[in-house]
C-alpha cells in the first residue's frame, strides 16, 4: 500500500478544515488562536530540546500535551444545526494550579527583580524567554477569538499563566548556568 503524501492541496486556495466539519480563511480569528497555540507548542519543543534542567524539562513535558488539547477546542467551532459535536480532549485547566505552584518554587530561589531584565542569557535561557513572548502571542489571539466565539475562559487563564512560568524559568536556567540577566537602563533625557 503506497504512503498518502503530506500535502493535500484542499488548503491551496487559503481555507482550512475546521474540526467538526466546515472550512474558514486561514486568516480566521480562530486559525490565528489555534496556529499562535501551534507555534508555542513549538518553541517549547526547541526550548526543551536545549535546556538542561531537569525542573524546566518536566514542566514542558506535561505542557507541550496541554497544549494540543486547547489547539484541538480552539480548532472547533459550534457543532451546527444537524451536527454533533467532535469528541475532543479534555481541557487541561487543572494544570493552571500546578503551573502557579512551579511559578512559586521557581520565583523562590530567585534573586528578587529590581529592574526590568532584557531576554536573553543562556541559549535556554534565550529560548524560553522567545516562548515566553510567543506565548503573549498566542493568549492575544485566543482572546481575539473570544471577542467573536465562546472560548473557554480558562484558555485563558492556562496561556497567562503559562506564560509567567516561562519567565521565571528562564531566569531559572539563566540563574543555574551562570548567565548574567542584562538589566535594562532606560536613557534619561537631558533638560536644556
Amino acid at each position: 500500500m503506497a504512503k498518502s503524501p503530506i500535502y493535500t492541496r484542499t488548503g491551496d486556495a487559503g481555507t482550512t478544515a475546521l474540526f467538526g466539519g466546515g472550512r474558514t480563511s486561514k486568516a480566521d480569528a480562530r486559525v490565528e488562536a489555534y496556529g499562535a497555540v501551534d507555534e508555542l507548542n513549538a518553541a517549547l519543543g526547541w526550548a526543551d530540546a536545549i535546556a538542561e534542567d531537569e525542573t524546566v524539562n518536566h514542566a514542558l513535558a506535561r505542557v507541550q500535551p496541554d497544549l494540543l488539547a486547547i489547539g484541538a477546542h480552539l480548532a472547533t467551532p459550534p457543532p451546527r444545526a444537524g451536527r454533533r459535536a467532535p469528541a475532543l480532549p479534555p481541557l487541561p485547566l487543572e494544570r493552571i494550579v500546578e503551573i502557579e505552584a512551579w511559578i512559586d518554587a521557581v520565583d523562590a530561589e530567585l534573586p528578587e527583580l529590581d529592574a526590568f531584565i532584557l531576554p536573553g542569557g543562556s541559549p535556554a535561557g534565550a529560548a524560553l524567554h522567545v516562548a515566553r513572548t510567543v506565548c503573549r502571542r498566542a493568549e492575544r489571539r485566543v482572546v481575539a477569538l473570544a471577542d467573536q466565539a465562546a472560548v473557554d475562559p480558562g484558555i485563558i487563564v492556562y496561556l497567562n499563566r503559562l506564560s509567567d512560568w516561562l519567565f521565571v524559568a528562564a531566569r531559572r536556567v539563566n540563574a543555574r548556568t551562570g548567565a548574567a540577566e542584562s538589566r535594562w537602563r532606560p536613557h534619561r533625557r537631558r533638560e536644556p
